[in-house]
């Protein structure tokens, strides 16, 4: 029996960043559910697999010479019973990109589905865009929170093809390997680690995190608290980053490590700071590998708070240093119960027939 085709188009795909990290999940899921799963990128950058097809100017940055083409999106996708947009025609990084990729949704003669991560309005740099994301009545638009869905209902689109569907997380993953790993970034065995496992932007808040390094400093005297950002710096944020370091009160590494559960398993707290995000998987990843994270204000952090998963603020050290002090408290437990009951990925395979089963395409497109 030859397998449903499902393409997914998206800037870039196959990189740590949280749109490539949710479309392998995505990927997986349909491949549970009978699909075929190839890909269309701008940048492939665990490499090309066989049936993928990269097209250069999809990329964010896209060479000088690359000149978006239709025909070739077509093409591309002209094998497809199913084509899912991952944040392309949501966030329009590469409005040209965006466009073109819009075009191709609203004439496709299969199911669509834009996995929303941001919209257009929900970033000052894209706010003035008015006519993306695309619809048409084959399109079913997944948001990553109920924030996103509210919104895209309140500007009229349908609500029976707008649908919350949540990034979801393996619940029983590994434990990376902690020992070898602040060895490798030279950590001392007492050292208290305070990881951010983000980039360096600005709404990730980076002196937020630094201030919480160095308040938990304070209050711990005795301990010698390290700042760990992942990094790196983008959108222009290097020099603001090099001042913030030049005048850290507490020492700072930036690097990544390759497998993100080594991070995680390497620190003491992890400290999420951003002031945005669409969802938030560094609360929930870090609830997973059994570590303390403190949460900065972003808005849809209500919406995993409702869910049970407890975080102090950046402002609450009391709390922090009670937890360190007491690690057999159970709110770490009740969190990632909190995952595994809302958020397990073993759940996504549903989720997403669901989405599909909303999915009609007119029969004109079909006859």
């Amino acid at each position: 029996m030859t397998s449903l085709v499902a393409r997914v188009v998206s800037f870039r795909l196959g990189g740590t960043d949280g749109v490539s990290v949710e479309a392998l999940k995505w990927e997986r899921a349909l491949r549970a559910l009978g699909f075929d799963v190839r890909r269309v990128a701008g940048e492939l950058l665990d490499g090309a697999r066989p049936g993928d097809a990269a097209l250069s100017w999809l990329a964010i940055d896209p060479p000088a010479s690359a000149s978006p083409s239709k025909r070739a999106l077509e093409d591309a996708v002209v094998d497809a019973d199913l084509v899912v947009v991952e944040n392309t025609c949501s966030l329009p990084l590469n409005p040209h990109a965006a466009r073109t990729v819009a075009r191709v949704v609203e004439r496709a003669g299969v199911p669509v589905v834009l996995h929303h991560h941001d919209l257009p309005w929900q970033r000052a740099a894209t706010a003035h865009v008015t006519d993306l994301p695309p619809d048409a009545p084959h399109v079913v638009h997944v948001t990553i929170n109920a924030r996103s869905r509210d919104e895209l209902l309140t500007r009229g689109f349908a609500p029976a093809r707008v649908v919350h569907v949540p990034n979801c997380f393996d619940v029983d993953a590994e434990p990376g390997a902690r020992d070898a790993t602040r060895d490798a970034l030279g950590f001392g065995p007492d050292d208290l680690v305070v990881l951010q496992p983000t980039r360096a932007i600005e709404r990730k808040n980076v002196p937020g995190g630094l201030s919480f390094a160095t308040a938990l400093q304070r209050e711990l005297p005795d301990r010698h608290v390290r700042y760990w950002l992942t990094g790196p710096a983008e959108d222009g944020y290097g020099p603001t980053l090099d001042a913030l370091v030049r005048g850290a009160a507490v020492p700072v590494t930036i690097g990544r490590v390759g497998d993100v559960a080594d991070a995680y398993a390497a620190a003491d707290v992890v400290v999420f700071p951003s002031t945005w995000e669409g969802f938030g998987n560094p609360l929930v990843e870090a609830t997973i590998a059994r570590r303390l994270v403190v949460a900065g204000p972003y808005p849809v952090r209500d919406e995993l708070a409702a869910i049970g998963l407890a975080a102090p603020s950046l402002d609450d050290v009391d709390t922090v240093v009670r937890r360190l002090r007491a690690p057999a408290d159970p709110t770490g437990a009740r969190n990632l119960e909190a995952v595994r009951r809302h958020l397990s990925l073993a759940m996504l395979p549903d989720r997403l027939a669901d989405v599909l089963a909303r999915a009609v395409v007119p029969e004109e497109r079909t006859a």
